[in-house]
């Protein structure tokens, strides 16, 4: 039915991890796209017709994204929602097409075997830039520039919301007359909220709770761990032990002794302390002889956000719309043609290699102010990426998880809480459910040696995207 206008709708839809909030928001997505909605990406949008629905997917961070694309939904950030591509309309005829939208086309220089490997890609993977680039063709070719969006949308589906904060959830209420809020309780709130999340100031009939959890229907021992956590009696020490045992009977919980210096590299080491984030970071890079002066190839990095004059904000958009937004990782590949710019994989992201102006910082401990190794005039900052923060890796999951205990036992005892729960066990949430399969407790304040230096071959599996700009600029290689 065509869009009814009137006030604004939000509804949300809690759950801890395992309780189905990610398998019921893909089944949704299925189910209105199987009755004809029309599905906006962050990389291209259809024309608007007056008695089309539309559904956008959105997530707050790459990572985030990246794990519902892995499902088949076609996720993007918020950011790549605010702000749309400005396709080449010789390739607009392709995207069309590729969205449902229009005919095969008839495109110059391209063969029907490139389209055909287009529609294969598109079929499988539900990004028009990589169908684009399956047929042979880079960003550079296709998008020609960046819009804010100056008209609302339809619907919107957001997971991951307990990260969201106030702007960020008027900014989409603008956006989006119907809105469905995918979030965890029991996760941290975000910085300066005060221990409150978006949906929890929704009146009760708005908020639907699942309660039934479903992933542990497959004896999985992280999840177990993570659910004893509600329990108001739970000790930390009583949580240890718990740990303790599970190591001994289930090889997807390790009680570690040391940290593991190979996983560092692309899973960090979550901690609740800056002090202690920073002096892992330095002992990561002295096990590996990282020189003072400069970084090595495979180093991960977290974009801290954006030093560029509101007189560039072309190259914001840009920078942004391919990921670089505060809080994305990324692997450092090596410089880039121009002193202070870096090639870089951002990791989750779509099209992920690109090089850009670079300002990377690297905190030393007992230091207030950060030795800076290169930095371009302006651009993107970072920081080391070798341990974050719990809170920074919020929506984010890896394979294997590094949780440094000794943290989490500092918390404890000084008593603190947030919404009134312990803040430690809040933290400890968080932190085992970022880990897909394997959980790593490291009680030891121990780093261990790396097995060889580190390695970038992995991520060699497109080149480094060269974006297209009205005029020479600074900020882009």
């Amino acid at each position: 039915m065509p869009p009814a206008g009137g006030a604004n709708q939000v509804m949300a839809v809690t759950g801890k991890a395992g309780s189905g909030k990610t398998l019921l928001l893909a089944e949704l997505y299925k189910a209105m796209q199987a009755v004809g909605v029309e599905i906006v990406s962050g990389d291209y949008e259809s024309r608007k017709r007056k008695d089309k629905r539309t559904l956008a997917i959105l997530a707050p961070t790459n990572k985030a994204a990246s794990v519902l694309r892995l499902r088949g939904v076609p996720a993007t950030t918020i950011h790549r929602i605010l702000y749309t591509p400005v396709y080449d309309p010789e390739y607009e005829r392709m995207a069309e097409w590729l969205a449902g939208s229009g005919e095969r086309p008839v495109v110059e220089g391209m063969t029907e075997i490139a389209l055909d490997r287009a529609a294969a890609f598109y079929a499988n993977n539900k990004s028009i830039p990589g169908a684009l680039a399956a047929a042979g063709l880079r960003g550079s070719d296709f998008i020609t520039g960046w819009k804010r969006r100056e008209e609302p949308l339809d619907i919107g589906f957001v997971d991951e919301s307990s990260m969201l904060d106030d702007k960020q959830f008027e900014d989409l209420k603008e956006i989006f007359p119907t809105l469905l809020l995918f979030g965890d309780p029991a996760q941290l709130a975000p910085v300066k909220q005060s221990g409150t999340m978006v949906f929890e100031k929704l009146p009760e009939k708005r908020v639907l709770t699942l309660s039934r959890i479903h992933r542990q229907d497959a004896g999985n021992p992280i999840l177990d761990l993570a659910h004893t956590l509600a329990d108001p009696e739970l000790t930390f020490e009583a949580f240890e032990r718990m740990i303790e045992q599970a190591a001994a009977r289930d090889d997807r919980v390790v009680w570690g002794q040391r940290v593991e210096v190979d996983l560092m590299a692309r899973s960090p080491v979550l901690v609740w302390r800056n002090a202690t984030r920073i002096r892992l970071i330095n002992a990561f890079r002295a096990v590996h002889g990282a020189p003072e002066d400069a970084l090595l190839q495979g180093e991960p990095l977290i974009c801290d956000g954006l030093e560029l004059p509101l007189k560039h904000r072309k190259k914001r958009l840009d920078l942004e719309a391919r990921g670089l937004i505060k809080g994305a990782q990324v692997i450092y590949l090596g410089e880039g043609r121009k002193p202070g710019f870096s090639r870089l994989h951002v990791m989750g992201a779509e099209d992920p290699q690109i090089s850009a102006a670079s300002i990377v910082k690297i905190e030393k401990p007992d230091e207030e102010e950060p030795f800076i190794p290169f930095a371009a005039r302006m651009g993107a900052t970072f920081l080391h990426g070798a341990a974050v923060t719990i809170h920074k890796a919020q929506g984010s999951q890896w394979e294997t998880v590094q949780v440094f205990a000794p943290d989490l036992a500092i918390a404890a005892r000084m008593g603190r809480s947030e919404a009134g729960q312990p803040l430690w066990k809040r933290l400890a949430y968080v932190a085992i459910t970022r880990a897909q399969e394997r959980l790593i407790w490291v009680v030891r304040n121990r780093l261990s040696k790396p097995s060889g230096p580190l390695e970038i071959d992995d991520l060699r599996a497109a080149p480094a995207a060269l974006l297209k700009l009205d005029a020479p600029v600074d900020a882009l290689d």
